[in-house]
């Protein structure tokens, strides 16, 4: 099938662990490895292309949908994965390394952050965005509940946290999603444990408190990434460093995922 352009760089990476179900957003395991890879990485050159002459998103996304037939699913992928090249380069280059967060204030976006490594950890699906950011595609936010993953991914959150040694870290979770108390006053205790400098809140919108935040934001949540300074994908580097070592966290139990490399899309 013809593009409309012929800008290169395959469609953001599907990242799949596990051969379980994937969750609510029902993205199916054939999606982009089967018949259908053509037509979706051929949408979402398309989508890219009217990105890049700045067509406003939303009707960018349904005109390439339709042209496509594409099902709810494969649209809300490429929503989470394809954008305008500016865009994605901006992003990029607020990016920092985990070396970069040494003695430096670090504020984390708490069920974001979570929620993306629980994907990772119950082999949920995950996107590799052109921007470079892992996200968690299955739109669990509205219906997260702590469990025992939960603490699990804040275990190798702090794990990491430890390693980078930031000045001070502030949780902030979405107070509005359930026992998002609960899980605020758990990450206060295990920081205390780990002698880790810093402070966890449930507040009503984390957002407003992100956006003014004078220091390094923890997030792949693009409205903050767009209005941020800096930026540290940590659910991401935790994830990368998982896979490269090839374990997960086999104390809850976790079994070993597969040893597919993650890859960064061209561009």
């Amino acid at each position: 099938m013809t593009t409309m352009g012929a800008n290169r760089g395959s469609i953001a990476s599907l990242l799949r662990f596990g051969g379980r179900s994937m969750g609510s957003a029902n993205i199916r395991k054939d999606m982009l490895f089967s018949t259908e890879s053509e037509t979706l990485g051929n949408a979402a050159k398309d989508f890219r292309y009217l990105l890049d002459r700045r067509y406003p998103r939303k009707q960018a996304l349904e005109l390439v949908g339709n042209r496509y037939q594409l099902s709810a699913d494969q649209r809300h992928l490429l929503h989470r994965a394809v954008f305008s090249r500016e865009e994605a380069l901006l992003r990029r280059k607020k990016r920092v390394s985990l070396q970069k967060l040494r003695d430096r204030l670090l504020a984390i976006d708490g069920h974001n952050v979570i929620i993306t490594i629980e994907a990772y950890l119950e082999g949920r699906p995950l996107i590799l965005g052109d921007d470079g950011f892992i996200r968690d595609i299955s739109g669990r936010s509205r219906n997260f509940r702590p469990s025992k993953r939960t603490t699990e991914a804040l275990r190798l959150i702090l794990d990491l946290l430890r390693r980078a040694k930031p000045s001070k870290i502030l949780f902030l979770f979405d107070g509005p999603i359930s026992r998002s108390g609960e899980l605020a006053r758990e990450a206060r205790e295990r920081m205390e444990k780990e002698s880790l400098p810093g402070e966890a809140l449930a507040v009503p919108v984390p957002e407003r408190i992100l956006l003014g935040f004078r220091g390094v934001v923890a997030t792949s949540d693009t409205a903050i990434i767009d209005r941020c300074a800096e930026i540290f994908d940590l659910a991401g580097s935790i994830i990368r460093g998982e896979r490269k070592r090839g374990v997960t966290a086999s104390r809850s139990g976790f079994r070993p995922r597969t040893q597919k490399a993650l890859t960064t899309p061209e561009g």
